[in-house]
Formats: structure tokens, sequence, C-alpha cells
């Protein structure tokens, strides 16, 4: 896919953050736009950026797959084509392993990665149809390293790394026309952190500090840096100096990464 323009893009998780920033930077290289998102107003404030864009917005939950597959089924339909879907949507939970809860643990692993292995799949064959397809799913540096009250969140990461890495690999075995490409964003400034969900001795407050100190990125850089590696059909796409330097790391270090890791949490997560 070296042009965008006029191509219909599908973007999960639009009404903030990365999903708005690329909702924008794809409209301004002429996609067509299927955008989705829990939060109506989220995504009506989206759409207000757009300026006169073809868009057409979804109420979606991706922790839904029934809703997935009829959201893909209504997009091909309204759009008559489908060239990319970036599985963005995603959510966040800091605790621990002994102290998270069933309930929390189930709502990151519904909408990290099974919102993103539905989507994927629901989408996969109008995406073949087209001729011109590809696949973007986001998983995170923390699908590269774990970190301690993360786990959660890194299985769903991790999950989403391997299931896309496959993925990949087996459109290319397969001849077919779909690029595949995994995206890994360091600390974004988006509101992530602030509609995380916390186990019940997390210090909130320091946590979220923490996170807008790390989040060096915004969310327009990251979309761009996205795109840019959707056009060079880019494999893994590293979002963010600190991406780069993590994944420096763990292929440096391999598992021996974990004790560095160990030390800054001590220093900045067990206070």
């Amino acid at each position: 896919m070296k042009d965008l323009n006029n191509k219909v893009a599908v973007v999960t998780g639009a009404g903030s953050g990365i999903g708005r920033s690329l909702a924008k930077s794809l409209a301004a290289r002429g996609c067509r736009l299927a955008l989705s998102d829990v939060n109506e107003t989220g995504l009506a404030e989206t759409v207000s950026e757009l300026g006169g864009a073809d868009v057409k917005t979804y109420k979606l939950d991706v922790s839904d797959r029934d809703a997935i597959y009829a959201h893909a089924e209504q997009v091909a339909k309204d759009f008559g084509q489908v060239n990319l879907v970036i599985n963005n949507a995603g959510v966040a939970l800091s605790a621990s392993v002994s102290e998270m809860s069933d309930d929390d643990f189930k709502w990151v692993m519904d909408i990290d990665f099974w919102g993103v292995a539905h989507g994927t799949r629901a989408f996969l064959p109008h995406l073949i149809a087209s001729g011109d397809g590809h696949v973007v799913n986001i998983s995170s540096v923390f699908g590269l390293i774990s970190v301690p009250k993360q786990s959660a969140y890194n299985a769903a990461k991790f999950a989403v790394r391997g299931f896309t890495e496959a993925l990949r690999q087996e459109m290319k075995l397969e001849n077919q026309p779909v690029a595949v490409s995994c995206v890994h964003p360091g600390g974004i400034r988006t509101n992530i952190a602030n509609a995380a969900r916390m186990g019940k001795s997390e210090n909130a407050d320091a946590q979220r500090k923490g996170f807008d100190k790390l989040a060096r990125t915004t969310p327009d850089k990251a979309a761009e840096i996205i795109i840019k590696g959707i056009l060079k059909d880019e494999s893994r796409i590293l979002v963010g100096p600190d991406a780069w330097g993590i994944d420096a790391i763990n292929r440096l270090l391999g598992s021996a990464y974990q004790p560095l890791v160990e030390r800054f949490s001590r220093k900045n997560l067990y206070v």
C-alpha cells in the first residue's frame, strides 16, 4: 500500500488519543474513514476535527465478538471495500497478579487482545477481497518486555504481538494481498493512564503522575510514525525514543533485561 488516497480505513478507539490522531492523519491523506469507539461523544469530537473528510462513525464495544463481526459487514456494505484496519482500541490495568480480580483481568484481555484478534479475523476476508489490504495491530513496548503490576496488560500485548507476527507470515506464505504490521508505542500522551483500573493497594495519583513524566510522544507524532510505517510495510513499528531503547535492550540482553526492570520498579512502583 504505497498510496492512501481514496483507501477505506477502519480505526477502532477513534474517539481519543492515538485513534483520533490517526483519523486526522489518514483524512489528510485522502482516506475514507470508518471510525468506531464506545464513546460517541469522543467520536463526534474527532469528526469535528476532520473537515470535509468522507467519514462514518459507529458505536462499537470491541470486547463484543458478535458486534465486531457485524461491524465488519456493515463497513463493507457502507463503503463497498475495506483496505486498512487499525485495531487500536485499548485499556490499561495496574495491579499485581495476586491482587487483580478475575473481572479486571478479563476486561483487559477482552479489549486489548480479543478485540484485536476478532477485529483482524472479521475484516480479513474484506481486506483480501480488496486486493490491497493492510492490518495494523497496536501492541505496546509492554509487548516487548514485562513490567511488575502490568501482568494482564503484558499478557494481552504479548499475545497481540505473537498473533500479528504469525498472521504476517501466513499472508506472505499464502500469497495474499494483505500486509501486516505490529505497532509498539512507548509512552504516549493519551488518557489511557487516567482511565486505567487500579488495584486496591495502588497509589493511583502516583501512578498517573509517573506515566505523565514518561509519556514524551504526542498522539499526533505517534500517528505520523505509524502511517509512515504502514507505507513502508514495516513488520514492527516502534513509536517513540523509549520504544527504540526498550527494543534495543531486549535484543541485546534477552531475558537478562529483567534485573534492570526490577531496579527501576523498586524505586518507582514499590514505594
